[in-house]
Parts: structure tokens; sequence; C-alpha cells
């Protein structure tokens, strides 16, 4: 700035800031890379003053001293490359990253008891029987070497009082099939015999949810003993009940969104639907059966006598009753009647967004759990999670100086584009407005959507009231919820209040949404909660004439306190399907990739929004 001028002090930092890393680059000298200088960037940085002048005036005007070749002092690339000021040394990145390493520990040892299944007796009982376990039948289908984008693999998880159901009794995720991303539900026949739980239920319906929102083929491996009859009230009458199962496959075939059955074990009472309504079906020859009425349920009704294999296996369903269309000698044989399938329908991935050579980020996304404080009042930059997910740690963002509890702006995951919005602290009148006007601008061109929470919610307040946080809110909730560009969230700290609506919550259809293990999510904090309650009993005991002493007050507020604690926890919530699952924070690059390739198969639709409040 020219002598006199005054520069606010933020605006200084980031000009220096930015200047610094200009020159950086301009000398080679870039953190995690070596850059090499074109002789052209050369001489319009390094020139003698004359020059330069000549090497920017070529560059502004479209010609220039060598042969009309542009020159720009300022590569924009460069520009957009966040640098990090996290020390990994220090004493706070260590203690942050082992309390975050404890909490990845204790995700691991969950993920590995909900994969033993229903136990070793059950396991040792379906292995009897020549069939694969749900996940080995899962990794024989997929493309070798191709990942398993796993979903809510915690759904239950300690849900239903003494009775155990590992991932709710169903594996659910995205794959790959002759290089098609399909969608996968593999009914794990170890826990409880396949049967639905309300949550088996639940899971299912959130798997074609997201195949029919990015047009997913879906893969049903079926072994199940139907709904679990003690709970039928919770798993048969309602809309979103087990019923809504077909009703997603009749709707998803007529949009043109392949369903393929492979039954591998039994398939009774409403389940028969699930082959009877695919495109395709196939049934293994001995352990899988189709019947609406089991062999138990036929000599009660009519005193008839047969076996499970005469009343529905495979040679009926093949040779006589057309129900399946190809018969498999095993679970091997029948997976790979199942790629066949999937290699003839057509499928073809035409992404409506402009692809890039994918880059790692300068920064590992290891370092994730020691950028994020073990307390999470203490503030940290979101900047620091940004540089080490996105490629090349490029980050071009938008109004960075206005509004800035909210970061937003625009990067490439995988070399796919992606507009970022992500919390930097509490969402004021300024901050709702940006996002909203970064929300449009993405939903304009097309571009994905990425939310990343740690919001404690909005600001609160006579002045704030009065200065229309409310209607600002609500222009950012408008925004996030017309915007029909593909939405992901990721939870890497808090999810309180009205924060949750305007960041793209559970409420606001997100395509995928994850959290990290030290996430919390709630209407409010514990401690904000037991004194909002305390409060209130405070006024009516002294509106009655009675005392309340401060111990009484504590023992009314623990309680509050630990309820809150207990069900703002990330197993809480992942265990209700209120997310698709828990990742460890150094995995993040690698699902949310996985996740927006997903999304990709489905064309972008237009966004029209409604009545912003001005």
């Amino acid at each position: 700035c020219a002598d006199g001028v005054e520069v606010d002090a933020a605006l200084q930092s980031i000009i220096d800031e930015e200047c610094a890393a200009v020159n950086e680059r301009a000398t080679g000298k870039v953190v995690g890379r070596t850059v090499a200088i074109t002789s052209a960037v050369a001489v319009g940085i390094a020139a003698s003053s004359q020059g330069a002048s000549a090497a920017v005036a070529g560059g502004a005007g479209g010609g220039g001293s060598s042969g009309g070749a542009r020159r720009w002092l300022h590569n924009d690339e460069d520009l957009a490359v966040l640098k990090s000021h996290v020390n990994t040394k220090s004493p706070e990145f260590k203690a942050n990253q082992e309390a975050m390493s404890k909490l990845s520990e204790e995700l691991k040892e969950h993920l590995e008891r909900v994969r033993l299944g229903g136990g070793p007796k059950a396991v040792e009982r379906h292995r009897s029987r020549n069939k694969l376990l749900a996940r080995e039948r899962v990794d024989a289908l997929l493309d070798d070497g191709s990942p398993f984008l796993e979903l809510s693999p915690l759904a239950a998880h300690e849900v239903y009082d003494g009775d155990e159901v590992p991932s709710a009794g169903v594996v659910t995720g995205i794959g790959r099939v002759h290089g098609v991303e399909c969608m996968i539900v593999a009914n794990d026949a170890t826990v409880k015999g396949g049967t639905y739980y309300p949550l088996t239920v639940k899971k299912h319906l959130r798997a074609q949810e997201i195949a029919a929102q990015n047009r997913l083929p879906c893969i049903y491996l079926v072994d199940s003993g139907g709904a679990f009859l003690p709970r039928q009230d919770e798993v048969f009458p309602d809309r979103d009940h087990f019923g809504r199962i077909f009703y997603n496959q009749a709707n998803m075939s007529a949009a043109g969104i392949p369903q393929i059955a492979v039954v591998m074990g039994s398939c009774t009472a409403g389940g028969a639907y699930v082959p009877a309504m695919s495109d395709e079906s196939i049934i293994v020859k001995h352990n899988g059966t189709i019947f609406l009425g089991g062999p138990p349920l036929v000599k009660a009704a009519t005193g008839e006598v047969v076996t499970s294999e005469e009343l529905g296996g495979a040679d009926v369903h093949c040779r006589q009753s057309g129900v399946t269309d190809y018969f498999a000698h095993d679970d091997h044989h029948a997976l790979a009647l199942a790629r066949r399938v999937v290699r003839n329908i057509n499928a073809r991935k035409v992404p409506s967004v402009t692809m890039a050579e994918p880059e790692e980020p300068l920064y590992s996304p290891s370092e994730l759990g020691g950028v994020v404080p073990a307390d999470p009042r203490q503030p940290f930059d979101v900047r620091e999670v940004i540089a080490r997910v996105v490629d090349g740690s490029r980050f071009d963002e938008f109004k960075r100086l206005f509004g800035d509890t909210l970061v937003t702006g625009f990067a490439r995951l995988h070399g796919m584009p992606i507009g970022i919005v992500a919390n930097n602290g509490i969402l004021f009148s300024e901050s709702a407005q940006k996002g909203a006007h970064f929300i449009e601008l993405c939903s304009q061109r097309g571009i994905p959507l990425l939310f990343v929470q740690n919001i404690t919610g909005f600001m609160v307040g006579k002045k704030y009231e009065t200065g229309g946080i409310a209607k600002d809110g609500a222009k950012m909730v408008m925004a996030v919820a017309c915007a029909r560009v593909p939405k992901m969230t990721l939870v890497i700290g808090g999810s309180f209040g009205a924060g949750n609506y305007g960041m793209c919550g559970r409420a606001y259809s997100p395509r995928f949404m994850y959290m990290w293990p030290n996430a919390k999510i709630s209407v409010m904090g514990g401690e904000q909660a037991a004194s909002v309650l305390s409060t209130v009993r405070r006024d009516n005991m002294e509106a009655a004439g009675k005392e309340w002493s401060v111990e009484e007050e504590e023992e009314f507020k623990a309680p509050i306190r630990n309820k809150y604690e207990r069900e703002g926890s990330a197993y809480y919530a992942t265990a209700r399907l209120w997310d698709d699952g828990i990742i460890q924070p150094a995995d993040t690059r690698e699902v949310l990739g996985l996740s927006l390739s997903a999304c990709l198969n489905a064309p972008v639709e237009g966004t029209d929004f409604g009545v912003f409040r001005m």
C-alpha cells in the first residue's frame, strides 16, 4: 500500500503472509515439494526493473518482448496453497495427537468386534453349510484391489439392551464391480439369522436412499429370515418399515437404476419380494430358498408336508416358477454370475464436473489428529484441516476478510471440484450471509459442497437479535435446504443447536455424513442444558417461596450433564444412523474422495431457492 494509507491489521497480516508465500515460491522454497520455475515466469519475477516492466507490459497487453508470451507476477495456483502454522514437534500437537490416538484405537476395537458377526458358534454353523460370511461375499464380488466404502458399521451399537446386533445384522457400502460403483446390501445370517430389527430396516433403507440419490446399481446379497417377529410393531406397519424396501426397489428400477439380487440363504415371507422385484436374480443351489410361507406355515395352513428345497429351492425357481434367472452351484459361482450381470448393464459414468489430475496434500493427513485440540473449548484454524485433505493443499478462499468465523472456498479432492464451507467459530450474521452467498455460487456452477462442522450455534443476545441474526441465519438454512448439488457433511468437533441446521446436518439430506470419534452432536452442550434447566427449576422454587441450596442444585445438574454427554457422543449417534459412520481422521481424504466419486454418477440438478428474507 502507498505511504500514508492506513491498513487494517488483519488485512495487513494476510497481505504479508501471501506476499511471503509468493516470494518463497518464486525462489523455489516451498514446504513439502520442489517448484520448477519456467524461464518465462523466472523472467517475469527475477529480471531487472526494466525487464520486469517489459514483462508486465507484455502480460497485460497480450504481447511482450518474448514473442507474445504472457507472463504473470503471481502464479494463481501458488497463491491458493495453504501454509500450515502447526508445529508438529510442539508439546500441544503431541498431546492432541495422543488424545485422538486413544479415540482412534477405541474406534478400531469397536470395528474389529462387529466384524466378528454373531459370534464363533454362529460363524461355525454358517461355514458348515459351505457359505461365505457377509463381508467375504462382498470382497469376492468387488474388483480385485478396489476399495469398499462400508457405511454405518456400528449401527445398533448398544441400542438393544442385552441383545447385541452387530452392524444391525446387515453390511452396506459402495464398491466397484467391473469398474461400476455399486451399492451393496449383504445380510449377515450369523446375526440373529439375518432377521430385520428396526435399525436393520433403517440401515437398508438408508443404503437405498444413497443409491437412488447417486444412481448406483444395487446388489442385494440375500440371506435373511425376514422380520424379527418380537419387534414386529417397529418393523412392519409404518411407511419407513420393511415394505418400503420393495417400494424403493420398484421405483429405482423404474428410474433405470439396476436392481440385482443374489439369494445365498433364506429369503422368507416379505423378503421373498427382494429377488422377485429385482431386474435379475441369482440363486444358490441347496442354500438359497425363496418362499412367502415356509414349511411350518404351509403345514399349519394346508397340512402339506414339504421340504424347504422342494418348496422354494434353486431348481424350483430357475426351472419352474421363473422367480430367479441364474442357477449357481455355490457362493463363489453366484458372485461370479453377479459380476457378469453388472458387466452387461451398460453403465456409463459421465461426470458433470471438470476433472483434474489428483494430487496429494502438501501436509500429511496423518497429522489431522494433532491439529484438532483435545479440549473442545480451545479454538483452532480449520484451514489446517483443509490443508491436509484437499489436493495440493490448494484452497481458493472466498470472502476471507468478511464473516471470518466461516471459511468458504474452492478446492479439489482427488481431482474433483469441491466447494468447502467450514466453521471457524460461532456463526454471526456476516458469516451466515457469506455462507448463503457461497452456497448459491456452487449451486449455480454445479459444484458439490462439503460442510465441515465444528459449531456451537448462532450468536445470541439483544445486539444480535436486533441486528437480524434470525433473518440472516434463515438465509443460510434456506440455501442449504434448497441446494441440489451433491452435499457432504463431516463433523470434526461439535454440532450443536441451529448451527447443525445451517451446516447441513442430517435433516438437510447430505448425500453422505461422517463424524470423527471426538465429535459431539446435540441440541446444546451438557453444561448449557444443565444451567438452563436448573435456572427454570430455581425460578419455580423461588416463586413458590422455597429455597434451593448449591448442593441440591449440583445434584440436580449432574445427571443432566451425564445424559447429554452420553447422548451427544459419536457412538450414540452412529448407532442410531444419524450419520453414515465414524471415520478415522487420517482416512478423511480417502473416505470423502470415494463418497464424492459416488455422487458424480448422477447428473447435477438445477436449484431453485425459496424467498430469502432481506
